[in-house]
């Protein structure tokens, strides 16, 4: 006589297995510094407090023929405008030129030059 074979859906116990080691869970805090190769410079600012560095801009754009042209103007101070249609563009570019000379970042600037 065979003996019965237990239903799939019957639990049998089973010889115990080692449970598998637990794996650490990575935590990388907000800003931590990444691990890079060795020889490849990590401390690196990509903008340099020294030299040449823009602290004004006005940018002026039009797409096209009887497009309506759009203005950005930016400082350095925190000034941070924008323009759009031939009036309003036409009005901070001559804003932006009144600030350039009353900024005081600009005017440090131009005495150090």
């Amino acid at each position: 006589m065979r003996p019965q074979n237990p239903s799939p859906l019957e639990c049998r116990p089973t010889a115990t297995r080692p449970a598998g080691a637990e794996q650490p869970v990575a935590l990388r805090a907000v800003g931590a510094r990444k691990v890079v190769a060795e020889g490849v410079p990590s401390g690196c600012d990509p903008h340099p407090v020294d030299g040449p560095r823009i602290l004004a801009m006005l940018h002026i754009g039009a797409a096209g023929r009887n497009a309506m042209p759009t203005a950005h103007s930016w400082c350095s101070c925190g000034r941070d405008l924008k323009a759009f249609g031939h009036k309003q563009v036409a009005r901070l570019a001559d804003d932006h030129a009144r600030h350039r000379n009353q900024c005081p970042l600009l005017a440090q600037g131009k005495e150090a030059a």
